[in-house]
């Protein structure tokens, strides 16, 4: 269950973040309380996740890895943002450190 939090928790942290560009400043109501929700709901997602038993350290680190490595991709493909070597080399790198915040970090 706690798995199943933290991807609710990353999956709501990317449509929030995905929402920014559209609240333009947060001047735009609806794209605005669309993104607070989702990064309200992250929150008590991953609070939640937490308090079911899921370490802190291993937690955030997935949810920012996984986070970030979306957030790229979705750049890339919605956005038309570039994908360079250097951010490919730094998403591989965050994955390398959340894989090895699990295996150095659990139960």
């Amino acid at each position: 269950m706690q798995y199943l939090l933290l991807m609710l928790a990353v999956l709501s942290e990317v449509t929030g973040t995905s929402l920014l560009k559209a609240t333009e400043g947060f001047t735009r109501l609806w794209p605005t309380v669309a993104c607070l929700s989702a990064y309200g709901l992250a929150f008590l997602a991953l609070s939640r996740a937490v308090q079911r038993g899921l370490d802190v350290g291993i937690g955030y680190a997935i949810w920012a890895g996984l986070g970030t490595t979306l957030i790229v991709a979705i750049g890339a493909v919605f956005l038309h943002e570039r994908l360079t070597a250097a951010k490919l080399l730094g998403v591989a790198l965050i994955i390398a450190g959340v894989i090895v915040v699990n295996l150095a970090g659990g139960h």
